[in-house]
Formats: C-alpha cells, sequence, structure tokens
C-alpha cells in the first residue's frame, strides 16, 4: 500500500453550473439514438471513469456486457419487453448491468490490505444484499459517467433477466456467475419520443435534516 497522503488528491471545487445540467438538472432518459456510432475507444473510456466509484469494502460487483454488433442484438432481442424493443435494437449500444454472484472472490484482489474481507460477503444473504446494492450504485455511476463523456443513456428493467441470462452468460465460462439487472441504452439521442420531464419531489416531502 502506499505511503499516507499528505494532501487532498482533489479539492473539491463546485462544478460548473453547464456540467451540472449535462450529467443531472437537465439531462433526460432518452427513448430514440441517432445512428452515430459509439467506439470501442469511448466504452472502454466509459468503464474505467464509473470503476472508480465507491462500492463496499472495493467489491466492485457490477459486471458489464456491451452489446453493439448486429448478431448480439439479435440474441438480445426475444429477452426484450415489446415496449423495450424497437428503442433498443436501433441503439448503438446497450449495456447489460449484470452482477457476479461470486464478486467476493475478487475482494482479496480489491482489498489487498484486508485479506479477510472476502469473508464478509461470502453468506448468501450477505452475497445478495451487497451484490445488488453495490451494482446498482455502479448502475448510477454508468449513467453519470456517460452524460459526462457526452454520451446519452435510457436506463430500463423491461425484460426476462432469465431468457437473458440463459442466451448469455449459463454458458460462458467467464460469465456463468453473473446475473443480468438492469439494461441502459447507450448512443446519442434524439428528440424523437422524448417525454416531458416528469415532477420530482420538493426537499420537504423526501429529506429531513436533523
Amino acid at each position: 500500500m502506499s505511503t499516507e497522503l499528505t494532501e487532498k488528491p482533489t479539492h473539491n471545487d463546485p462544478i460548473p453550473a453547464d456540467a451540472l445540467k449535462q450529467i443531472l438538472t437537465e439531462a433526460r432518459t432518452y427513448n430514440d439514438f441517432s445512428d452515430r456510432p459509439v467506439s470501442e475507444e469511448t466504452l472502454k473510456t466509459l468503464y474505467n471513469t464509473l470503476r472508480m466509484g465507491p462500492t463496499s469494502a472495493n467489491s466492485s460487483p457490477a459486471r458489464f456486457l456491451f452489446i453493439s454488433s448486429a448478431d448480439a442484438k439479435a440474441r438480445l432481442e426475444p429477452s426484450l419487453s415489446e415496449g423495450n424493443r424497437a428503442k433498443t435494437m436501433a441503439a448503438p449500444v446497450t449495456v447489460v448491468l449484470a452482477w457476479d454472484t461470486e464478486f467476493y472472490e475478487k475482494v482479496p484482489q480489491l482489498m489487498p490490505h484486508n485479506p479477510g474481507a472476502r469473508e464478509w460477503f461470502t453468506a448468501p444473504e450477505s452475497t445478495l444484499a451487497n451484490g445488488k446494492r453495490n451494482s446498482v450504485l455502479q448502475a448510477a455511476y454508468l449513467i453519470i459517467a456517460a452524460r459526462a463523456l457526452g454520451l446519452d443513456t435510457g436506463a430500463m428493467t423491461g425484460f426476462d433477466p432469465a431468457k437473458l441470462d440463459a442466451e448469455f452468460f449459463a454458458n460462458d465460462q467467464d460469465m456463468k456467475t453473473w446475473k443480468s439487472d438492469i439494461l441502459i441504452n447507450l448512443g446519442y439521442g434524439t428528440t424523437k419520443n422524448l417525454f416531458p420531464r416528469l415532477p420530482r419531489l420538493d426537499f420537504d416531502e423526501a429529506a429531513k435534516i436533523l
């Protein structure tokens, strides 16, 4: 491990208002995308950005299958609900956000200063709770990182996870312990089928300061 830091690596200045608009306050969920492709280099940059978000004990249980080829899209299509089929097939990339049911096997690699941390996650109830909770956190990091990199996103859960897992994961040695949870379309959004922004809860409806 490195020696103790003597100064903060970041100084936490507020980011510009335009950046906040791009990643959150004016960002939208897109239902249609242009035919502009998303490069493999961009997808790798996206992953290398989102992976830096925090998870419990740095466990990083999320796994990411980037579906972009016509053949892979054809394999994905039968798993999609009818309402999500057209937009997903048209998106340049669809990310299958999954979680690894044996993510704890990577914990010694990810938390080398505490070799016993693996055991925190091996009980079935801990595996499930921490695996799903932290992978959903990583899905949020993906959306924010994608927007920061100039991509648009459309997340959804309208698909058959069991069918998808059987098609992509069950017979693949590298992915056989993955379980799908969320699909996220990626690309450069258009205004076609873009719904008006829905309301959000006000502070006093959803938050308290004690």
